[in-house]
């Protein structure tokens, strides 16, 4: 959540403070030349991220620092995309199942194991990919390594923890239904990919993860848990050296080791311009999602299209600042009362992409909210400022150096990258890119994504307001005299 701060002078000291003696032109621009520098050297000394290939194919990453701490994780690339409408679930019941013991270290004892180190382990699945990490003392490195792959490579799927874990992920489906922003993003993936692997719901079906056998899961882990897949990434103080050689040592399971063609295809996706609706009136606020087509991770248009969220901002009714706002978007939902929040969006995966946004509003709002997001859309496309895009490109790299506050971010950071560009890519390359972007760069990528674009539409709540799709579509360009 953002805030903004007003300081008001209210005594003889504060209109000093405020009004007293200028600094010098001089002082003024050493103080900006030394902030300047400050943001270049921090770019240019940041650590250099080491990757090294085993023979099993295996992708071994790391960023040395001073850290007493270090966080190593798998990143594997498995996820719901890659399951078929049967096996839809297997990816996120096997997240629940691999911290429940293997065969090596059965029942609970792999638990105890990580806590008597003192360690946090923790996971998660998503459509493309499912990491598992832990955060430990540096001079537990290899120990962190060693409980790692015994969790990849040897899950024991012990039958009494599936059905255990069956019960457990049953519930977390019931409780996630009442997330509607969760719910509105799952239709929008329904609807925009009908027909192929990125409809999936990460978590699967109620129906799925009752009928999962454990013949499933182990196929599923066969089939995706391999060398070629993952990157073992690590970031704090360690020694890249030790964690290729730690890596060398426990990452050689037979099953582990690449094969040919072990390593399955990208199932291909593609988009469709068309809309979802649930309506329910018992509900006391809309959640609508509307997006069009974007590009996959390496596509550079992804630069210019973050700029150009970061331009139509994000608001809540929490935010404090009112009318004054930078987002002429959020000054108009503050003005006109058009909504609870508003967020955009870039998903991106590997081939394909989900530009849009998200609001929550109440029933009588949704057409003026939806018209003017969609304005701005449009805005993007002819008009874009130069003033605007500078504002949004500070804004930018802000958010991109505070990702990399801590170990765990800056690992998560190096494991993504390496899946998803082959490479970890440096905050200068990230910088350069977005000082690139200029007000007609934003313009065209923004025509090329958004303008005269079927878009994907998700309703969830009291929607009955919501205009009729072939409406929408008509808002996606501007008659032009």
């Amino acid at each position: 959540m953002a805030a903004r701060s007003v300081c008001r002078a209210g005594s003889a000291a504060g209109r000093a403070l405020l009004w007293g003696p200028r600094p010098s032109a001089a002082l003024l621009n050493l103080t900006k030349k030394r902030g300047a520098a400050s943001y270049a050297q921090t770019l240019q000394n940041i650590p250099e991220t080491q990757v090294t290939t085993l023979e099993n194919g295996l992708r071994v990453a790391s960023e040395e620092s001073n850290q007493p701490t270090c966080t190593v994780g798998v990143w594997i690339e498995a996820g719901s995309r890659y399951e078929d409408t049967k096996t839809n679930g297997a990816g996120f019941f096997m997240e629940h199942l691999a911290f429940k013991g293997t065969k090596k270290r059965p029942g609970s004892a792999f638990e105890k194991e990580v806590e008597s180190l003192g360690a946090h382990l923790n996971g998660y699945t998503s459509r493309e990919q499912t990491a598992f990490y832990i955060k430990a003392f540096s001079k537990d490195m290899p120990k962190a390594v060693e409980l790692l792959s015994d969790l990849v490579q040897n899950c024991e799927l012990e039958n009494s923890q599936i059905e255990k874990e069956r019960g457990v992920i049953l519930q977390e489906l019931k409780e996630m239904d009442s997330n509607l922003t969760d719910v509105t993003f799952d239709y929008l993936h329904a609807t925009a990919y009908q027909g192929t692997a990125l409809a999936h719901t990460v978590e699967g079906t109620t129906e799925n993860i009752k009928k999962l056998t454990r013949a499933d899961l182990a196929s599923y882990v066969d089939t995706h848990f391999k060398a070629p897949r993952m990157v073992l990434a690590a970031a704090g103080g360690i020694s890249h050296r030790e964690l290729v050689d730690a890596a060398k040592q426990h990452f050689t399971g037979t099953s582990f080791a690449y094969k040919e063609g072990s390593v399955p295809s990208l199932p291909r996706c593609r988009f469709t311009g068309s809309e979802i609706r649930a309506r329910d009136d018992a509900l006391p606020l809309a959640h609508i999602a509307l997006a069009v087509e974007g590009p996959g991770w390496a596509d550079p248009d992804n630069v210019v299209l973050n700029v150009a969220n970061a331009i139509i901002g994000r608001y809540d009714r929490t935010f404090g600042g009112g009318k004054n706002q930078s987002s002429r978007l959020a000054a108009l939902a503050v003005e006109h009362n058009l909504c609870h929040s508003f967020e955009p969006f870039n998903t991106s995966y590997s081939d394909t992409g989900l530009f849009g946004f998200h609001f929550v509003s109440d029933p009588l709002s949704i057409d003026d909210m939806m018209f003017c997001a969609q304005g701005e859309w449009m805005r993007l496309c002819t008009s874009a400022t130069d003033s605007e895009v500078t504002r949004a490109k500070n804004y930018l790299r802000n958010a991109m150096v505070a990702q990399l506050d801590g170990t765990t971010r800056v690992c998560e950071n190096i494991g993504n990258h390496l899946l998803h560009y082959g490479r970890r890519i440096p905050l200068e390359e990230w910088d350069a890119r977005i000082s690139a972007v200029d007000a007609r760069m934003v313009r065209d990528v923004c025509s090329k994504y958004i303008y005269d674009k079927c878009p994907a539409v998700a309703a969830v709540g009291p929607i009955e307001q919501l205009l009729d799709y072939n409406r929408i579509r008509g808002g996606m360009y501007w008659v032009r005299l």
